[in-house]
């Protein structure tokens, strides 16, 4: 079984959106960021460099998320959870969840958001 480390509640302001009015002014969005890997040597060792980093996987979420604007927000957390399996051979497997919670629908809600996973595939 693999352990976990879990960001949740990054936020930002990015001008994401198919609207003309959210290209332009914006809004506030928020990434939970969820990573499974084996991290018991790292707690054995007391070695960073045997897990994943989360301040540095926080500063490229959220580099990634307030770049380049994008119409869709899918588009922004497979660009997250990619460059992560990328950057980090320790993962197992990662979750990108971001929340759009001033999304342009006309009705009473809490929350839109979008779940991108990526994994390994284990021999």
């Amino acid at each position: 079984m693999a352990d976990r480390i879990e960001l949740t509640g990054l936020q930002f302001h990015a001008n994401h959106g198919v609207l003309e009015h959210e290209a332009e002014f914006g809004q506030t969005f928020s990434l939970d960021i969820t990573c499974w890997l084996e991290f018991a040597d790292a707690a054995r060792d007391d070695d960073l460099t045997q897990t994943v980093n989360y301040a540095e996987l926080a500063d490229t979420a959220l580099r990634i998320a307030t770049g380049t604007p994008r119409q869709l927000i899918e588009t922004v957390v497979v660009e997250i959870a990619e460059t992560a399996m990328r950057d980090y051979d320790a993962l197992h497997a990662i979750e990108v969840t971001l929340h759009k919670p001033h999304a342009p629908i006309p009705a009473v809600f809490e929350d839109v958001a979008v779940v991108a996973r990526r994994s390994r595939k284990r021999m």
